[in-house]
């Protein structure tokens, strides 16, 4: 199902994830997630292009900047996990690990309309996770990567 802005319905939206995650305000890049099960998600966001973006340069926002969308994703995917199995308290989780990452543009604040932020969790328990992750716009993938996230005891 379409919003009429063309946009696909989020099942879920912001405001309800954001408690489960440690990126607060504008920090949070996703604005909504589209679907989600065991393995995947697909969230979307249109922050990309705002003025007073977070991550936003002199000379605008670098590509490089993806893998913080494709990062959050996998902290939203994590968070829901946990939450779908019992937990009720979000889990700390740290970045550790970017590779393979791959860019197919050099900036991303010119890009009109939303990013579609995909994340699939290769595997996860106690200690930690690792996914894949892939970002397109308008149809095109213009980045992708996989991450390792720990969570410190």
């Amino acid at each position: 199902m379409l919003m009429p802005d063309g946009l696909p319905t989020p099942i879920l939206a912001k405001d309800e994830f954001v408690a489960l995650v440690p990126h607060a305000g504008d920090m949070c890049l996703l604005d909504g997630v589209v679907a989600f099960d065991e393995t995947t998600i697909h969230a979307i966001s249109t922050s990309h292009v705002a003025p007073g973006h977070p991550l936003r340069g002199n000379a605008g926002l670098h590509a490089v900047h993806l893998a913080e969308y494709g990062a959050q994703a996998t902290a939203v995917h994590g968070a829901l996990r946990a939450k779908a199995n019992g937990a009720t308290q979000p889990r700390p989780g740290m970045l550790v690990s970017l590779r393979g990452v791959k860019l197919a543009v050099e900036r991303i604040d010119h890009l009109a309309g939303r990013l579609d932020v995909f994340a699939e969790c290769l595997m996860a328990d106690d200690s930690g996770a690792q996914y894949t992750f892939r970002i397109e716009h308008d149809g095109r993938e213009i980045a992708s990567g996989r991450a390792a996230v720990i969570h410190p005891a």
